[in-house]
């Protein structure tokens, strides 16, 4: 039976964080699925088509190439039950984790159909910094049915919100970072511009 991991992201964009978790996902998984979508509790400033594309030239900047890792379109839904209903057609024979960071926890407990969901999938939480892991919240979603795993690994300091904010390339893998600049997608690169020394 497949073990598949199951990683969607509503990251706008998707960062070298992100990328450092698919590599450790790829490592520990049969098959990384991957998709963007909209959260239901945020409000999007980039198209998802363009979030899609980012995650794209994210995972094809890996190197050494993981094979293992894929971006499905199709499993793209703002509600995880959906998305997991979706996976269950493609994968009919097939063991699934969802992966969510250590921001998440606290929201996990108000998504839609959380008890169902919780019946199909498998948790894998990757803490992140600034967001730790609450006993309280782990133990109420062990009461709720969770089958609940805490990844050994830390995810990188780098957010998404702060790359708008500031414009940090190094928060970035390169060709997100020329996908950006091409599309004119946040303001921030604007304001990165006017602070580069005039030579």
């Amino acid at each position: 039976m497949l073990n598949i991991a199951l990683f969607g992201t509503s990251a706008d964009p998707p960062t070298a964080g992100h990328q450092a978790i698919l590599v450790w996902l790829s490592q520990h998984y049969d098959c990384v699925a991957v998709w963007a979508s909209d959260n239901p509790f945020k409000t999007h400033q980039t198209p998802l088509e363009h979030r899609m594309a980012m995650l794209q030239l994210l995972i094809d900047d890996i190197n050494p190439p993981q094979q293992n890792i894929r971006l499905y379109p199709e499993l793209s839904h703002p509600r995880t039950f959906h998305t997991v209903e979706a996976a269950r057609r493609i994968w009919k024979r097939a063991r699934f984790t969802l992966v969510i960071g250590s921001d998440l926890v606290h929201q996990l407990l108000n998504w839609y159909r959380i008890e169902e969901l919780l019946q199909q999938v498998d948790l894998l939480i990757v803490p992140r910094p600034g967001y730790p892991l609450m006993k309280s919240a782990l133990a109420e979603l062990r009461r709720r049915g969770a089958r609940v795993a805490i990844a050994d690994l830390m995810g990188l300091d780098t957010s998404s919100t702060t790359y708008r904010e500031t414009g940090d390339p190094e928060a970035l893998p390169p060709p997100v970072e020329a996908y950006i600049h091409q599309e004119h997608l946040y303001p921030c690169q604007d304001a990165s511009r006017e602070k580069q020394p005039i030579r």
